[in-house]
């Protein structure tokens, strides 16, 4: 099933986000009026979490989004949702996410996976582990039982895994309702600087390189606003350059500090973006390559990149028919010829004279 849009109602496009350090290149193509350039009119859209992402494109009550890289194939397939054909032409950015646990566990001696395995072992039967992930079809549930399976700990049978939307991590760890997570940045660093928690791995030591969000749309909407579509992901190009900069880092950590964008101290945000990371304890150290925004190919919607998507939703073990997780699949919703296309668009659009003057920046707040 897919609900239909009309053209006729494509008006200022509807861009959503979830508040995170790598929604960044969606906020500076704004800032630095890199939509204007490529003749758009973009309203921003901050939302919650991803299921409600997921569902304002699958209902077109979003044009686009900021997403987790395996969510068109989920939505495709109608895994938790009915089915909508969706498809990205842009990698927003690589790694970016952590896990991290209560600061109860350490004073009940855990230190690692190792000591937390005996710590469950020690509290069973009375007492199950709660994690949180942000949603069933992302990195951080994969890279949390990764996690937890090469410490001797079954993510099935020994420990609770529960979705909790990225902004509420921090507030429920520090509630006891969690005994810890994975997600993105800043909720890490919040949750540290809260003393709450302490982070125990990164995305970047866990499975370095992985896709983490994408830019994702109706296949509907890509076939019937191809140049939109096109020079939506020309500008977003353009800002995962901006924010790979480390000379951008401060303008770009105080603009996200913004109530209407994520809404955290910068000095929390920048750690998402240097990778300098407080894991707690006093102890603050680099991660290289913490969160990719450009380089390489790290933007392009490459066929690697796709049987990553697909093999983390069949390792999921939701997907009642992995047989339909194929290449032919990944070529579809994958699709690096968008994006070859809009890379061209990029170089062959000059830069007005003043392109990077503030824009008057229209959002949404919901």
């Amino acid at each position: 099933m897919n609900v239909k849009i009309k053209k006729a109602e494509l008006g200022p496009l509807r861009l959503g986000f979830v508040p995170l350090t790598d929604c960044a290149p969606l906020v500076m193509a704004q800032e630095l009026g890199l939509f204007r350039k490529f003749g758009l009119r973009v309203r921003l859209e901050r939302e919650l979490g991803w299921a409600t992402v997921r569902d304002k494109i699958i209902y077109g009550e979003l044009d686009a989004a900021h997403a987790l890289a395996a969510m068109p194939v989920a939505a495709t397939l109608g895994l938790g949702s009915i089915p909508c054909d969706c498809l990205t032409g842009l990698v927003l950015n690589l790694n970016g996410n952590a896990i991290t646990l209560s600061n109860d566990l350490w004073n009940r001696g855990v230190r690692d996976g190792n000591t937390l395995r005996e710590e469950i072992k020690r509290l069973r039967p009375q007492t199950t582990l709660t994690f949180g992930v942000v949603f069933p079809f992302s990195s951080h549930r994969q890279l949390l039982r990764k996690w937890l399976l090469a410490h001797g700990i079954d993510a099935d049978r020994d420990v609770r895994i529960v979705v909790v939307p990225p902004p509420q991590m921090a507030a429920n760890l520090k509630a006891g309702n969690l005994d810890g997570f994975c997600a993105g940045e800043p909720w890490n660093s919040v949750a540290v600087q809260a003393r709450a928690g302490w982070c125990v791995a990164t995305s970047a030591q866990l499975d370095h390189g992985h896709p983490e969000k994408v830019l994702m749309v109706r296949r509907e909407f890509a076939a019937h606003h191809p140049n939109e579509h096109r020079a939506l992901i020309a500008a977003l190009l353009e800002a995962c350059a901006f924010c790979a900069a480390p000379e951008n880092y401060e303008r770009i950590a105080g603009t996200l500090a913004r109530p209407e964008f994520v809404g955290v101290p910068a000095e929390l945000l920048r750690r998402g973006l240097d990778g300098r990371l407080d894991f707690g304890r006093a102890d603050i150290h680099a991660v290289p390559e913490f969160c990719v925004f450009h380089g390489g190919s790290a933007n392009e919607p490459s066929s690697d990149k796709a049987a990553w998507a697909l093999g983390l939703v069949q390792a999921s073990g939701l997907c009642l028919r992995p047989d339909k997780l194929d290449f032919a699949l990944g070529r579809q919703i994958f699709r690096s010829d968008i994006f070859e296309q809009s890379l061209r668009l990029s170089r062959e659009t000059p830069n007005p004279t003043h392109h990077e003057t503030e824009s008057k920046t229209e959002t949404a707040l919901v």
